[in-house]
């Protein structure tokens, strides 16, 4: 499995993990933005940002292009 692969399947659990939070809780603001330690969403934001960055940035280089920012 390549390592983008790898970080798409880690994106879809951590969607699987909020997706039950949400059907079981709802999910507030406060929960997505600001959960703490133990939360089931703790960092979830930036987790999955983080991989999503990674997979972008894999993508790129896959095809010779380049990120703007």
């Amino acid at each position: 499995m390549s390592e983008k692969a790898k970080l798409i399947a880690e994106m879809l659990e951590l969607q699987k993990v909020f997706m039950a939070f949400e059907h079981k809780n709802g999910v507030t603001a406060a929960d997505y933005y600001a959960a703490e330690d133990g939360h089931e969403l703790f960092q979830y934001r930036e987790k999955y940002a983080e991989l999503a960055d990674k997979v972008n940035a894999l993508a790129h280089e896959e095809k010779g292009s380049h990120r703007f920012y």
